[in-house]
């Protein structure tokens, strides 16, 4: 039996498509998506009686509600995860409600129930009055002992702007390729799988984005361009000359809003998450200089990296252009400074800052189809549950619709 693991998990995700009132559509996607992730017949069927749970859920509950379907993977598994988000009126009592034969609609009440023991993982966050996030992962059985009772460190999610099917943002993570043993698989999305201009060789046939959901990389269209931005400030900030990795475990974060929305953007994202996955760069300002050699030829993007040090107890930031970034606790959030410029175009010299890890805290970014007027409050209980829970929440409450909007949190890494 192969060597389990012990470093933090990363998983690689590839947001397939999000659905607003198409039950037949979510079900039928479901279906197809899990037939080509592996999953095997009958955990396909698992998945579509849970995705099925969670359509008639919004159709009866919910107030602008959205499912995200997406396939997850390691180096060696690819799953099925299903987001679903609203905005009201949400449930006063979680775990009541997830037990066999509560309903408030008179039905048999068993939804929440099926879905819990259905799932490999299930996270319900409920605020009444504000909606509600649930996240529903599906592995193949039996589960691989590399992913059995782990959850990935980093998670995050994209939504294309209404009525585009492709998103200009993208986000990735890896292990520092020279830090102790770890798993190494990287995340990203929304790169679609042939390369962008700039990218490396394309992932191993065998878990593929082509294969697991059959997706084209986008065509070229024209699309809008983005007004200069303002640097970001944090009275916490500490510039570093030279900086040097720390010893000890490094977890690099990387977040890309392609410059306007539609293919274009597309393409600015897939190369940066290409350029950064297949970088061997140890700091986030050496990251950056690679992503930005990527992105000639490409609109150009808003670019921010982060390297996380849990044994050090800090965290290093380079950004540029308008990414929001902040290191936050249940109280307090301390923004991250962010440069003006567009990589693959014009920016100033990348530049490093240090910031200490604050206790209990998690690591948010963002791009600008979210506000940046949220507060800790306004993510009120999100900070107990799953990374990509927490993600969703702060769209939901931050999104503003008018563009492309990403969010990648990183948690309980320190």
């Amino acid at each position: 039996m192969g060597q389990v693991r012990t470093g933090p998990l990363l998983v690689d995700c590839e947001d397939v498509a999000w659905f607003r009132d198409q039950a037949d559509g979510a079900r039928g996607a479901a279906a197809a998506l899990g037939r080509r992730t592996g999953l095997g017949e009958r955990r396909t069927a698992e998945l579509g009686l849970a995705v099925a749970e969670l359509v008639t859920n919004l159709a009866k509950h919910s107030v602008d509600g959205s499912l995200l379907l997406r396939a997850v993977r390691t180096a060696d598994t690819a799953g099925v995860e299903v987001v679903v988000v609203d905005s009201g009126p949400g449930m006063v009592d979680v775990p009541a409600a997830r037990l066999d034969g509560v309903s408030t609609v008179g039905t048999l009440g068993i939804g929440l129930g099926a879905i819990g023991r259905l799932a490999d993982v299930f996270d319900v966050h409920s605020r009444p009055g504000h909606g509600t996030v649930q996240l529903a992962r599906f592995w193949p059985h039996p589960v691989p002992r590399d992913l059995s009772g782990r959850e990935p460190a980093v998670g995050g999610l994209t939504r294309p702007i209404s009525g585009e099917r492709v998103c200009g943002d993208a986000w990735a993570t890896r292990i520092d390729p020279h830090s102790p043993e770890g798993d190494t698989g990287e995340t990203g999305a929304p790169a679609r799988t042939p390369s962008a201009p700039g990218a490396a060789h394309a992932t191993p046939s065998a878990t593929s984005w082509a294969a697991l959901t059959g997706l084209a990389s986008p065509a070229p269209a024209p699309g809008l361009s983005r007004s200069p931005v303002r640097p970001r400030e944090s009275s916490r900030t500490v510039p570093v000359r030279a900086a040097v990795a720390g010893p000890g475990q490094g977890v690099m974060v990387m977040l890309c809003d392609g410059l306007g929305h539609g293919p274009m953007a597309a393409l600015a994202g897939q190369a940066a998450v290409q350029a950064f996955r297949t970088s061997d760069s140890r700091l986030p300002e050496q990251a950056m200089r690679d992503i930005h050699r990527a992105l000639r030829g490409t609109r150009g993007a808003a670019v921010a990296v982060a390297r996380i040090e849990p044994d050090n107890g800090r965290l290093l930031f380079c950004g540029i252009g308008n990414i929001t970034a902040a290191l936050i606790t249940s109280t307090t959030r301390n923004n991250l400074l962010s440069h003006p410029g567009i990589v693959g175009h014009q920016t100033h010299v990348p530049r490093t800052y240090e910031h200490p890890l604050p206790a209990h805290g998690a690591l948010v970014m963002h791009s600008d189809g979210l506000t940046e007027r949220w507060t800790p409050a306004d993510l009120s209980g999100l900070l107990t549950h799953r990374a990509t829970v927490l993600a969703t929440g702060l769209m939901r409450q931050a999104g503003t619709r008018r563009d492309d909007a990403s969010v990648v949190v990183a948690k309980e890494l320190w």
